[in-house]
């Protein structure tokens, strides 16, 4: 279930079928992720074919990236460039809003 804090109309948009709990929207070039991740949720190094830019909503995101750790708070941005190797961890119930941007010049 996508965190109770985020509003009515989002915990009724449409599903996200992947390894972690979300609605998504999709807009031009844009798919909308408002996402939720359990305590102790750990997601192996991978990469999107996407420009990611994200905002921490509640708890806290760990993130390796390129092999440099880094963490993001309530309020923090995170960007992530199309094809850029990343692995996350949650320690506490964490919720965020990200944004996966196409290249639309392709």
């Amino acid at each position: 279930m996508t965190a109770p804090h985020f509003p009515g109309k989002i915990q009724n948009l449409p599903s996200y079928e992947g390894a972690f709990d979300a609605r998504q929207m999709h807009a031009d070039n844009c798919e909308v992720l408002f996402a939720s991740y359990p305590a102790g949720m750990e997601i192996e190094p991978h990469e999107h074919d996407t420009e990611n830019h994200g905002v921490i909503t509640k708890g806290a995101l760990h993130m390796v990236v390129d092999g440099e750790a880094q963490s993001f708070k309530p309020g923090d941005w995170y960007f992530l460039s199309a094809g850029q190797t990343h692995a996350a961890s949650f320690e506490v119930d964490t919720s965020l809003i990200e944004f996966w941007f196409k290249d639309d010049s392709k």
